[in-house]
This record gives structure tokens, C-alpha cells and sequence, in this order.
């Protein structure tokens, strides 16, 4: 054992981040170039509020540092590159998903209207039309200073359909081409956006429909994945409104300005900075780092591996050596690490930082949650089974003492009876079960960050579950993935194909064979339990007829008169022995609850199986057909996956805390 603060044994506090972002009109929209002075100014006002309202918030009570606030936005000339002006002297770092490449991006919201003008701007140069070279140049300047993550995959056929629209302005059918890629590609980065966002600004006039991917489209994408949207009417600037669901864009027509729009601004502000419920992550019990399980906490795990385990391994040792924070990245992590360092194009940081961000907690919270699952569970079985004894042991004195010696086996009882209080009293006094719970589900969320860090993917700020007694473990998570947030790239289908091979080699397949084994063993577990149960009370009926039989017997003289007499208290004690040792049994198996479990983990195997087949088919695929849209959907699909199984067996076991075996 290692004592406080030794390394990366404490679960660090994450650097709490706000990610805004920005929706709005583009600059030839009527009723944004109209008022664009005044929105401006109202959006300037509304950032300076944002600012104020984070930094009196930070601390959640006032412990704590102010919080790091960054801007998201794709960059489109109008409302986009508005809101980047607004905040650039107050520091807030800006980040750029791209519908496209970096440089096809510049040369399509630089809006040119000649096909010549597409190269030039693609290379780099300066167009003749002055308007269209000052966007390119302020495009290109913020672009520079900003955090760009760029869904370049289709850039070659989305450039061949720029190339034919402009060359062919009249051509119906090719505007309609290139506007539909456009509008996918564009609703794809408003996903990502949205995504690692808390608040979403949407700058609109509160009746333009417009495209999919346009700012109706990513407004409502925000409120469907509980994303808050603060409007800023364009038809109105001086006036913004706090959505928080669909159906509140029904009756925009209709809504005036709320006096409690700041104070709506601020709850938000506060649970997303802020942990609800009870926080005892950092609390001295979890400083303390275990580097190995404890043989006195076995006994679930015993349990395990003498029914579930064929052959001579229920027998062997149960003590397991956890892996310590700052020797995952070069121990069992390095595969892994090393896959992500190999992925053509890639983040060159991204490596480094999910050793020290991700692998370092994971292993904190798994080795910690390990210990407290034997803690708790172990605890309990152990509970069950000195109960038993207890019982087993105070009327032991029947067959084997006489009745002055019984104080040595009523002392027995009395030991094993405090035994199980004190362990009721530890285990609930240092929360084993709710520790646990919290502990594993920050592990679970952490073993399968990597696949959604390396394709910018997230889960909504709005879809992350919360449990009985706060959300500490979604929200220290949240923080610690929004800390390293976008990885500075370009996407290509080289890169997407790569990441598939590591999502299905790394996840996925390990995964699978884990609750497929899982699952197998705690049928057989749940099986023979039961067995054993029949069988002992099976015993026990047995044991009571033979009584029955040998008390006939001495009656009608078949047996000596005095042999029921001789033998009472040896089939008292075996009448009472059976059936406490089954009636512990079946205890153990409803506690443990391995049918269900195993169900499961089985449950579990088949979706990663599906998952596993999908990602089959698209290897097998040629690289224009895969795209960041049906990669994504997969680490997204996962992503449900992890956070279903661990809401199902936490509804097995959240009702079961630790107690006395009554």
C-alpha cells in the first residue's frame, strides 16, 4: 500500500471547462445584414454576461479556479465570424469543426462566383474580386489562430461539384447536388459542435426554415440532445430568449422577452461547471492507494470460482495486483497508445495526452473500484456466510459438548455475529457501495474515451445519465474528456479505416469475448448455486425422515428403545446444519443476482457483436463509402452501449446496499 498522494493515485481534479457555441445567418441573409450593427452589439453584450456569470459561478461555492471558456464555431462568414470578433479580447480560445478541408472551406465561404477563383483560393492567393479576397483573408486569419478540426473526407467530390455549379450557373441540377453535400456536410459539423458545446448561441430570424445543417437545423439538433440555446432574435437583436426543449420553437412568434433570462442563464452556467449530489471522489478513503486486492474481501469472488469455475481453478489464488496509475501508459495501455500514435494524419498530441488524461484515471478508478466490488460484494457474502456459523456453531455443543461447555460455543457465535456487524458498520460508514457504484461507472466511461477522442465525437452535455446521489462521476468525466477536446487534424478515409481497425481490435473484440465469458460463467455459477441449495435442503428433509424412521423403528421394536435418544441431538444439529447452509446459499445467490447478470453481459456481447459486423462491412468497403458520418455512429453506438450496461447492472445492484443478513 502506498499512502497519500503518491503520483497519479488521486483522481485529479479535471480543468472545468465552458464550451460555447455559435449558430447563425450567413452575411447575404436579409435580415442579418439589416441589423448587423445591432446584433452585433447585443451579441458583445451577451458574451460579456456569459463571461461574468462563469467567473461568479466558478468554484461551485467558491472553492476552486475560474473556469476555461472557449468558443466553438465553424467559421461561415456572417454570424460565425461575429461571434469570434466578440470575444477576441477576452482570451477565449477558439474551436473550428470544419464541414471541410481547411483550405475548401476558405474557398467556399469566401463565396466566390467564378469557377477560376476556386484554385486560387485553394492555392492560397489573392482573387481579383476585393469582397471576396477580404473574406478569404478574415477566414484565413481566424482560421490561423484557431483549433481546427477538419472533415476533409469527401473534400475531392464535394470540390468537383463546387467546380461544375460555378462553371455551370444555370445548371439547376448541379446547384441541387452541391447544395444537398453541403447541407450534410455542414449538419455533420454542427454535430460535432454541438456536441462539446454547454450552451448554444443562435443568431436567427425565427422563421427562415433553411437546410439541414443551417441554424433552424442545429438549433433544434441542440434542444433534441439537451443542449440550452440562448436565441438572439436577428429581427430583434435587443431581445434574447432561453430555449430549453423543441417545442418551444412552435411559439417563437408569440414569446417576449423574460425578466428571468439572465437568472435561466446562470442555472445553466451552474450545472454544467458544477457536480450535483454528493462529491466524495477526493475524499482521504480514495487518496489511499491499494496495490492489491485484500484475501479477507475474496468471498463473492470465491463463490465465483468454485461454482462457475470448472476443474482445479476454484482453487487457486484470488489475489489480484491492480496497475498503478503511472505504469498503465507502459504497461497493458502501450498497445493501445502506440495504435493511436500510428494513425496516418492524426493529432500528433492526442497520444500523450489520453495516457496522462484518460489511462491514468481509467486506472485509478478501476483499481479503486475493484477493491471496493470485493469490499462490498465479498463483504456481504462473507456476511451471509457467518450467519450460518454463527448459527451452525452455537448449537454445535448438541452432538460434540455438554451442556457446561457451551459457553465456548456461544462465544464462537457471538464473534462471528460481531464480525458481521462490524462489517455492516465499515462498510457502510466508508460508503463501499456507493463508492463503488460511482467509482466503476467513472472507469467504464474512461475504458472507451479513446474511440470518441480520436474521431471528435462526445456524448451530449444533456445525454450523460446521472445517478441516485448526484453526478459527480458524469461530470468529472465530461470535463476531463472536454479538456482535451477536438484533436487538431484533418479526417481523410486513410484515418476513419484506421480508427476502425483499432475500434474493433482494441474494443470491440475484447469486449465481446469479456461478457461472453462473463456471461458463461455466471450461468454456470447461478446453476450449481441452486443445485447446492436443492441438494442441502434436500438433506435436510432426508436427514429429519431418517429420525422419523429410527424413532418408528425403536417403537415397534425393529431397533434398540434407546437409540432415538442416543442419536437426537446429532440429527437436531444436522437438521438445523442443512438448511442454514442452504438457506446462506440462496441467500448468496439472490444477492449476487447471476442470472440477471448474466443476461446481461450477454445482452451486452450481442450489441458489440452487431457492432463488430458493421465494422466489417465498411472495412470491406472502398474508402469513398466510408465516411465520418457512419464511423462516428459507431463509436456513438459503443458510446450507448458502455452506458446501458452499466445503467442495467446498477439497477440490479442499487437497491441492495450493504446491511446485516436478516
Amino acid at each position: 500500500m502506498q499512502g497519500d498522494d503518491v503520483g497519479s493515485s488521486v483522481l485529479r481534479p479535471p480543468v472545468v471547462t465552458l464550451d460555447i457555441a455559435i449558430t447563425g445567418h450567413r452575411s447575404r441573409h436579409p435580415v442579418f445584414a439589416k441589423s448587423k450593427a445591432a446584433i452585433a452589439q447585443s451579441l458583445s453584450a451577451l458574451m460579456d454576461l456569459l463571461d461574468r456569470i462563469a467567473i461568479e459561478e466558478s468554484g461551485c461555492g467558491g472553492e476552486g479556479e475560474r473556469p476555461h471558456i472557449r468558443l466553438h464555431s465553424m467559421l461561415a462568414y456572417g454570424a460565425d465570424l461575429m461571434a469570434v470578433d466578440a470575444v477576441q479580447n477576452k482570451g477565449w480560445p477558439v474551436v473550428a469543426p470544419l464541414p471541410f478541408g481547411r483550405d475548401l472551406n476558405l474557398a467556399i465561404n469566401a463565396q466566390p462566383v467564378l469557377a477560376d477563383d476556386i484554385q486560387i483560393l485553394l492555392d492560397g492567393g489573392v482573387v481579383a474580386d476585393p469582397e471576396i479576397a477580404e473574406r478569404a483573408a478574415e477566414i484565413r486569419s481566424i482560421a490561423a489562430k484557431a483549433r481546427i478540426f477538419e472533415l476533409a473526407e469527401q473534400d475531392r467530390e464535394v470540390e468537383a461539384l463546387y467546380r461544375k455549379h460555378l462553371a455551370e450557373p444555370e445548371n439547376r441540377t448541379a446547384e441541387q447536388d452541391f447544395v444537398a453535400i453541403c447541407s450534410d456536410r455542414a449538419a455533420m459539423a454542427a454535430r460535432v459542435m454541438v456536441e462539446h458545446s454547454d450552451i448554444l448561441i443562435g443568431i436567427w430570424d425565427g422563421e427562415t426554415h433553411g437546410n439541414v445543417g443551417g441554424t433552424r437545423h442545429t438549433i433544434e439538433s441542440a434542444l433534441e440532445q439537451g443542449i440550452a440555446v440562448i436565441w438572439l432574435d436577428a429581427g430583434n437583436p435587443n431581445q434574447w430568449h432561453v430555449l430549453r426543449a423543441t417545442e418551444e420553437l412552435a411559439g417563437l412568434g408569440s414569446r417576449t422577452a423574460s425578466t428571468e433570462s439572465e437568472a435561466s442563464v446562470r442555472e445553466i452556467i451552474r450545472e454544467a461547471l458544477c457536480p450535483l449530489g454528493d462529491t466524495w471522489q477526493n475524499a482521504r478513503a480514495n487518496r489511499v492507494w491499494r496495490d492489491k486486492s485484500n484475501r479477507f474481501f475474496h468471498a463473492y469472488r470465491r463463490i465465483e470460482a468454485l461454482f462457475g469455475t470448472p476443474g482445479p481453478g476454484a482453487l487457486r489464488s484470488l489475489r489480484q495486483h491492480y496497475e498503478h496509475p503511472d505504469a498503465i501508459a507502459g504497461g497493458s495501455g502501450a498497445p493501445l497508445l502506440a495504435a493511436v500514435a500510428g494513425l496516418p494524419g492524426g493529432d500528433t498530441a492526442l497520444a500523450q495526452r489520453i495516457g496522462n488524461d484518460i489511462l491514468k484515471p481509467y486506472a485509478w478508478a478501476d483499481g479503486v473500484s475493484t477493491w471496493l466490488s470485493d469490499a462490498y460484494r465479498g463483504g456481504m457474502v462473507a456476511s451471509f456466510l457467518l450467519s450460518a456459523f454463527a448459527i451452525i456453531g452455537g448449537i454445535g455443543y448438541l452432538p460434540f459438548a455438554t451442556i457446561e461447555q457451551k459457553w465456548g460455543f456461544a462465544a464462537f457465535e457471538f464473534l462471528l455475529l460481531a464480525a458481521i456487524v462490524v462489517i455492516f458498520l465499515t462498510g457502510k460508514s466508508r460508503k463501499w457501495h456507493e463508492r463503488w457504484f460511482e467509482t466503476r461507472r467513472v472507469a467504464e466511461y474512461f475504458r472507451h474515451a479513446p474511440l470518441l477522442l480520436l474521431l471528435g465525437a462526445a456524448r451530449s452535455t444533456g445525454r450523460w445519465p446521472r445517478g441516485p446521489k448526484g453526478n459527480w462521476p458524469e461530470w468529472h468525466v465530461r470535463h476531463a474528456l472536454r479538456a482535451i477536446g477536438l484533436p487538431q487534424m484533418r479526417v481523410t478515409s486513410a484515418y476513419l479505416r484506421s480508427v476502425l481497425f483499432l475500434m474493433r481490435d482494441y474494443h470491440v473484440v475484447p469486449q465481446r469475448a469479456y461478457h461472453l465469458g462473463k456471461a458463461s460463467r455466471l450461468k454456470r455459477t447461478q446453476h450449481n448455486l441452486h443445485r447446492c441449495s436443492e441438494l442441502l435442503f434436500l438433506s435436510a428433509v432426508l436427514s429429519v425422515a431418517a429420525y422419523l424412521l429410527i424413532e418408528m423403528g425403536a417403537r415397534i421394536g425393529w431397533l434398540p428403545h434407546h437409540m432415538p435418544h442416543d442419536v437426537a441431538k446429532m440429527f437436531t444439529f444436522l437438521g438445523v446444519l442443512f438448511p442454514t447452509l442452504g438457506g446462506a446459499l440462496a441467500g448468496i445467490h439472490y444477492f449476487g443476482d447471476f442470472e440477471r447478470f448474466a443476461a446481461i453481459s450477454e445482452i451486452t456481447a450481442q450489441k458489440l457483436g452487431d457492432v463488430e459486423t458493421r465494422i466489417e462491412m465498411l472495412l470491406t468497403a472502398q474508402d469513398s463509402d466510408i465516411s465520418y458520418a457512419r464511423v462516428s455512429s459507431l463509436a456513438h453506438r459503443i458510446d450507448d452501449i458502455v452506458v446501458d450496461e452499466i445503467e442495467n447492472w446498477q439497477s440490479v445492484f442499487g437497491g441492495k446496499h450493504i446491511t446485516v443478513p436478516v
